[in-house]
C-alpha cells in the first residue's frame, strides 16, 4: 500500500499558524486604530482652520489621502488574516489554490495569509500575462485600427472674411473682423457712466 502525499497540515501545525496569525491580526488592528485616529485628528483640526495658505491646505489634503490609503490597505490585510483563520478552522490552511500542494512552512511564516505556493504563484502569473507571440498577434491586423488623424494645433485658421487683409498669413484677428464676427458686440463706455 503506497503512502498518500500529505494534503494538509496537522492540527498541531495549524494551531502554531493560528497563534502566529492572531498575533499579526492584533498588531494590524492596533495599527489601523492608530491610523484612523490620525485621520480623525486631521479632519477635526486640519481643515477647519480658516485663513491658512494654499500650500498648507494642499499638504493637509495629501496627508489625509495617504492616511486613507494606508487605512484601506490595512483593512485588506486584516481581512486576509481573518480569511486565513477561517481556512485554519476548515483545515484547508496552507494548501495552494493553484497546485493543490502544501505551501512551504517558511513562506507561511513570512506571509501567513498566503493562498498560493511559489510554484502556484508563478503558474497564475503566466496565465495572466500574454506571451510575446500573443501580444504581437493583437497588432497584426491593421484593418481594425483607426486611421491616424492630423493633430489639432492650438490655433485655428480663420476664413478670409474674418481675417484682416494686412495680416497676410498671420493668425491674429483684427478688431474690425471681430466686430463683424457673429455674436460679437462692442460696448462703448462713457466717462459719465462710471
Amino acid at each position: 500500500m503506497a503512502q498518500e502525499p500529505i494534503v494538509r497540515y496537522s492540527d498541531e501545525e495549524l494551531e502554531e499558524f493560528r497563534v502566529l496569525i492572531m498575533e499579526k491580526l492584533a498588531k494590524a488592528e492596533e495599527e489601523l486604530a492608530f491610523t484612523q485616529k490620525q485621520i480623525d485628528e486631521l479632519n477635526e483640526v486640519g481643515f477647519h482652520q480658516q485663513g491658512g495658505d494654499w500650500y498648507d491646505d494642499s499638504s493637509a489634503h495629501a496627508d489625509l489621502e495617504l492616511l486613507q490609503r494606508m487605512a484601506q490597505r490595512q483593512q485588506r490585510h486584516i481581512q486576509d488574516l481573518k480569511n486565513a483563520l477561517l481556512r485554519i478552522q476548515n483545515k484547508t490552511y496552507g494548501v495552494c489554490t493553484v497546485t493543490g500542494k502544501l505551501i512551504d512552512k517558511n513562506r507561511l511564516r513570512l506571509v501567513p495569509h498566503a493562498t498560493k505556493s511559489l510554484e502556484g504563484k508563478t503558474i497564475a502569473n503566466q496565465r495572466t500575462i500574454p506571451s510575446s507571440d500573443e501580444a504581437q498577434s493583437l497588432f497584426e491586423d491593421d484593418s481594425e485600427r483607426p486611421a491616424p488623424t492630423r493633430p489639432i494645433g492650438d490655433r485655428v485658421r480663420l476664413p478670409n472674411t474674418l481675417r484682416s487683409p494686412e495680416a497676410g498669413d498671420e493668425w491674429e484677428i483684427s478688431s474690425e473682423a471681430m466686430e463683424n464676427a457673429e455674436g460679437y458686440t462692442t460696448q462703448k463706455l462713457d466717462d459719465d457712466d462710471e
